[in-house]
């Protein structure tokens, strides 16, 4: 189980939830708290009131926290601008079954195996961090905008990844894309102004005055999609 209980910093307040063998989706708009509440669920920000099967993240260190969540990014940021793709995905191959050939072809990024990180374009980081996470596997895997920078093939790549329990065990998505949000099912947490102002079932927030209420009109569900209303 994972646990935050009344965790409050300068940017989110009085978070409290707790997710117990589920996935989970995180909405809500710019500069709500999204990735910062990420950072402490995974304990790259320090907190005393998380903790992932009673461990908390913050205070283990080593493979006993690689098991138990992992946290990847928005974007790719690496520390050897030299370093190939190969050699960045070896670094994260450490408790799944797949490999990282495996892997790559899943993606259909098997072409970018000997390329330099430093030479991929947003998109195909995008996927590369994909990867990394399904080599990775830990018990709770938090993915910050999977689908940023992709076109609408790699889109559904990305959709039909996440929608197979091949992949990863317990999944926190923070996403802007409220259809990706939709058609994967995961509870709903919406955060507004730093705090939790909804959290329930998928089906309860897509309904149509939960979707006036938190994004003005500016949204509609349209037969089986949530799509822009402009």
């Amino acid at each position: 189980m994972l646990k935050i209980d009344n965790f409050t910093n300068k940017i989110i307040s009085k978070i409290s939830f707790e997710i117990d063998d589920k996935n989970l989706i995180i909405l809500g708009s710019n500069g709500a708290g999204k990735t910062t509440l990420a950072k402490v669920l995974s304990g790259i920000i320090s907190s005393d009131e998380v903790s992932i099967n009673n461990e908390n993240p913050s205070k283990i260190y080593g493979k006993s926290k690689t098991k138990l969540i992992n946290y990847i990014p928005s974007k790719l940021d690496i520390f050897d601008e030299f370093m190939s793709v190969e050699e960045f995905l070896s670094l994260s191959n450490l408790h799944s079954s797949f490999t990282i050939d495996e892997v790559l072809e899943i993606l259909d990024i098997s072409y970018l195996l000997n390329q330099p990180c430093k030479n991929l374009s947003s998109g195909e980081s995008q996927l590369v961090l994909l990867g990394s996470a399904i080599l990775h596997n830990s018990l709770y895997t938090i993915l910050d905008e999977p689908t940023s920078n992709l076109d609408p093939k790699r889109v559904k790549k990305v959709f039909q990844i996440l929608n197979n329990k091949r992949f990863f065990k317990n999944k926190i998505i923070i996403t802007h894309n409220l259809d990706l949000a939709y058609k994967l099912g995961y509870d709903i947490l919406f955060l507004e102004d730093g705090e939790v102002v909804f959290n329930d079932t998928n089906k309860t927030f897509f309904d149509g005055e939960n979707l006036k209420r938190f994004f003005d009109n500016s949204v509609k569900k349209i037969e089986n999609s949530i799509v822009v209303s402009l």
